[in-house]
């Protein structure tokens, strides 16, 4: 044999060996390290799986999704849910894909709804897709470095990049035709309307359209495209998706890839053992002991984007958490040890007053959607807002104000020259805090008028007489913030600006 054909023969059995024992490496790494089946589980994030088998495909590194439809520009409380689920697969080694519902989304799933969702236009299905796939990468950038932080066994060096991936792409240049001819060829009626999602609404008042019907078929399609195209295994979605990822398990057993990309006829895969290659799991939809959906404050949607849901907001909802749920939530919600959860749950059932493990719950969600930047803005808003005094509002400086109150309605920013000699109740309404000056003043005859969280006995009361006193203890922030309060929760933040900084803020 020609001796430079043999070394390269050589060469290339090597890199094949070298190769082989990467990926035996990986999968003894991945065999060694907790299955991420089990983390799941023991963290009550399973609700169904489609075959127990995912145990064992869960074992070595496999590819597994979650869809969002962009149906708000950003994600909310809700989502967390199954994104946590995905964020443990991906801090375990495995490829996560956030799938973007760009075509979907033009539906809306009907699953969990007794309406049909308002069409979106192009336009605003465009923002809310750009804003939820910048979302997306903030979320799992800065919840790999929060999981890094808790979690030391996990190795930074063995974590695949996020794959974002949008669903449109697939269906561009696809018709009715082909996808009727291929997809609905091996759809049963029958078990479209058995699904829990269709069931409910055939039978209420408003019933359910053909296109929300035919929804099933499209979540069921990205399932068998990501499967065959990006070696996607399981796929993830809350217990009302149950019906949607069946059907897409479903598909994955029937439809034939080979045949397809052959002959353009898919035939029915009568193999019987392709089911077992693709899996489903299912978060439970949670609700509060009180029977609330989860991720709702007051009937409105606590949100991930920091300019609809401050990080103050977020922090001040996990506070409020019940004591029956608050255990649940720390393990769903944090990666802390399950011996530090028991320890600061015993704590908390010594003395509960103390609220110790919901503000531990409340900071450790804070910073794992903000980071640590967003837990200082949520305990600077807190202090501020529900400090016992001036002195707790002391320790932050103009900037840690101006960033937890950044897209809040609270603060009110003016020229310092607007203050000047000006009563308490001038600036009451100059913040909107009352509607008038007499307002102001039969709240401070009522002893319902605070200044930095101290009570106002005069009306009349000037906290900044003259341009030297405005530095003096009557504000904080290095006396640029006033915080002024009207009885129990009606907050509003004075923040003088400079000549410099009110030109700055006009631009």
């Amino acid at each position: 044999m020609d001796p430079s054909r043999a070394l390269l023969r050589q060469i290339v059995m090597c890199r094949q060996h070298l190769r082989t024992a990467a990926v035996s490496r990986e999968q003894r790494r991945c065999s060694l390290h907790t299955n991420v089946i089990d983390t799941l589980r023991e963290r009550n994030f399973i609700h169904s799986v489609t075959s127990q088998d995912i145990h064992a495909c869960a074992a070595s590194p496999v590819a597994v999704y979650c869809g969002v439809d962009p149906t708000a520009s950003s994600l909310h409380l809700g989502n967390m849910v199954t994104l946590m689920s995905l964020l443990h697969f991906h801090v375990a080694g495995h490829q996560t894909i956030p799938l973007v519902g760009n075509a979907t989304g033009m539906i809306g799933d009907p699953s969990g709804r007794s309406t049909e969702r308002v069409a979106l236009d192009r336009d605003t299905l465009a923002a809310n897709v750009a804003g939820i796939e910048a979302q997306l990468e903030r979320f799992f950038a800065r919840g790999t470095e929060y999981a890094l932080k808790r979690d030391s066994s996990i190795d930074a060096r063995l974590l695949k990049k996020i794959r974002i991936l949008h669903n449109a792409d697939w269906y561009h240049g696809m018709n009715i035709l082909t996808f009727l001819g291929s997809v609905g060829r091996y759809a049963r009626v029958g078990a479209m309307m058995a699904r829990d999602s269709v069931k409910s609404r055939i039978v209420s008042a408003n019933g359910i359209s053909f296109t929300e019907f035919s929804y099933q078929l499209l979540q069921a399609y990205d399932f068998w495209h990501l499967f065959h195209n990006h070696g996607c295994r399981i796929q993830i979605g809350g217990s009302d998706q149950w019906g949607n990822i069946t059907a897409g398990t479903d598909l994955i057993h029937r439809m034939d890839y080979d045949q397809a990309q052959k002959t353009g006829v898919i035939h029915e895969n009568n193999g019987g053992t392709s089911i077992d290659r693709a899996f489903g799991l299912t978060i439970p939809l949670l609700t509060t002991t009180s029977g609330e959906k989860f991720g709702k404050s007051a009937g409105n949607a606590i949100w991930l984007d920091e300019r609809r849901t401050s990080p103050f907001d977020i922090y001040q909802f996990f506070v409020k958490t019940a004591d029956a749920d608050v255990e649940r939530f720390l393990n769903m919600f944090t990666f802390l040890s399950k011996k530090t959860i028991q320890d600061v749950v015993v704590e908390h059932q010594t003395c509960p007053e103390k609220f110790v493990a919901q503000r531990m719950l409340a900071a450790e969600v804070t910073e794992l959607i903000h980071g640590v930047s967003g837990i200082r803005q949520a305990l600077c808003a807190t202090e501020v807002l529900f400090g016992n005094g001036q002195s707790d509002a002391q320790r932050f400086s103009a900037c840690d104000f101006a960033d937890a109150f950044a897209h809040d309605k609270r603060m009110v920013s003016v020229p310092r020259s607007a203050v000047y000699g000006k009563s308490i109740s001038d600036i009451a309404v100059l913040t909107g805090a009352c509607r008038s000056k007499s307002e102001a003043s039969r709240l401070v005859q009522g002893g319902g008028l605070y200044w930095n969280n101290q009570p106002v006995s005069d009306a009349k009361w000037i906290p900044a007489a003259a341009s030297t006193s405005v530095s003096c203890n009557n504000f904080v922030g290095g006396g640029t913030i006033g915080i002024l309060r009207t009885g129990k929760t009606n907050y509003r933040l004075l923040r003088l600006l400079d000549s410099d900084q009110e030109a700055k803020e006009q631009v």
